[in-house]
């Protein structure tokens, strides 16, 4: 019912949409100049606006209590964001989404990085932006009806396996194997840093199928993660992202049926490569607005506080760091935007998106680690926004490849790498 309301209300082209500005952060944007027009329209602010309401409603409110918890009720808040379209912006409507084009998601992710901590808009990305689009573009019509239907509506929680214990980044070098055997494949091996990992139905696993060349011997597969030999091993206790519960998962003489294959045998590498760059895209955009938020509070707070008889904002070292900081989030944003226009035409955009990629994760670091500097004692404790997103944001420049694959992807659209002898 919601779902069907929301896309009612994205084909009356905006007519009853109104931008909110009750965060802070979004009265400041809307005080300068608009470069979201560059990929936006009325259509994204609205779906921006009721997925605010949700936010405010339905997480802001248990977002501590949940940190404290290190873990939120995936099943719960998927099931509330799939009845109001929010899983499947960019699927097909026979299966439940919403039929648009990628920008919408970026929306999505965009208005996500308000919600106070980074655990849960991961959590949520990973269930619509990077367990499910190689089952949309490629599985046949019974496994998208199967898996992605019940995790656009929210009715199953998703999880991507891909990195393993000696295989983050390097892809190609996975070990977990998919071996034929009858109408089934036999899966041994296991997966490492797995987001929704301990409350997952299903997992969307690369797997190697074959003995061949490593660019062409994997294949993804829907996994049900209540098969027999299927171990959730651990809940990784981690440094940030509390809220996320993030697993270590084995497989021992797993029997699944060979028809829960994703699209072509020995295509699952080129097709998560494809993945990584709505991947790497989404997780940009979902980084905007903690960066603007942690400026905003930090000017704030600055103008508040006093040392030496003077508010901390008054020091210029100050101001103009929040300045210099502030242009650099600009510029980030208008390389998204580029990189999602392009995208949305057709473009191979890994250049870019690489390029984004590399750039927000180093940003969110140097804000981070200066906004906090400037909240003196209150930045080195629990209480405020810019300690927890210090912690979490770290990971960026780790998940969804590492800068240093980042920087080697442009280098070799550069051509720039040396050659092997």
């Amino acid at each position: 019912m919601a779902a069907c309301w929301c896309r009612l209300f994205l084909r009356s082209r905006g007519r009853f949409g109104l931008r909110c500005c009750s965060q802070k952060a979004a009265r400041h944007m809307d005080s300068v100049s608009r470069p979201q027009d560059i990929i936006y329209t009325q259509e994204h602010d609205s779906l921006r606006d009721s997925l605010r309401k949700i936010i405010e409603k339905k997480i802001i409110p248990f977002v501590d209590k949940w940190e404290e918890a290190r873990a939120f009720p995936a099943h719960t808040i998927f099931k509330i964001l799939g009845q109001a379209g929010f899983l499947g912006v960019n699927k097909p409507i026979e299966y439940g989404g919403l039929g648009l084009d990628f920008s919408y998601n970026i929306a999505v992710a965009e208005e996500l990085g308000n919600i106070p901590c980074g655990g849960i808009p991961m959590a949520i990305g990973v269930q619509s932006d990077m367990a499910t689009p190689a089952l949309a573009r490629f599985g046949s019509d019974e496994l998208k009806r199967q898996f992605l239907t019940p995790t656009i509506a929210g009715d199953m929680v998703a999880c991507l396996g891909v990195s393993e214990v000696e295989a983050g980044s390097d892809v190609a070098n996975i070990k977990t194997k998919a071996v034929k055997h009858g109408d089934d494949y036999i899966i041994n091996g296991g997966k490492m840093w797995i987001t929704n990992g301990c409350q997952a139905d299903w997992m969307c696993l690369l797997a190697n199928t074959s003995d061949g060349p490593l660019h062409k011997s994997k294949s993804l597969i829907c996994l049900p993660m209540k098969l027999p030999g299927v171990q959730v091993a651990k809940k990784i206790d981690k440094l940030g992202m509390w809220s996320s519960d993030t697993a270590q998962i084995f497989f021992e003489d797993v029997r699944v049926p060979r028809k829960y294959l994703i699209g072509e045998e020995g295509m699952g590498f080129t097709y998560q490569m494809l993945q990584f760059q709505e991947e790497r895209m989404w997780a940009v955009a979902a980084m905007l607005a903690p960066l603007q938020n942690i400026i905003q509070e930090t000017i704030e707070y600055t103008r508040q506080r006093k040392v030496f008889g003077q508010p901390v904002l008054h020091n210029q070292t100050v101001h103009f760091r929040l300045a210099e900081l502030e242009t650099e989030v600009e510029l980030v944003r208008s390389l998204l935007y580029r990189c999602v226009a392009q995208y949305i035409q057709g473009n191979d955009t890994t250049k870019l998106a690489s390029m984004a990629k590399l750039k927000a994760a180093r940003l969110v670091r140097e804000v981070t680690d200066s906004c906090l500097q400037f909240w003196g004692g209150m930045g080195f404790t629990n209480e405020v926004l810019v300690s927890r997103l210090y912690r979490d944001m770290r990971l960026m420049s780790i998940g969804a490849g590492a800068d240093e694959v980042m920087l080697s992807i442009i280098c070799k659209y550069m051509g720039t790498i040396p050659g092997k002898n």
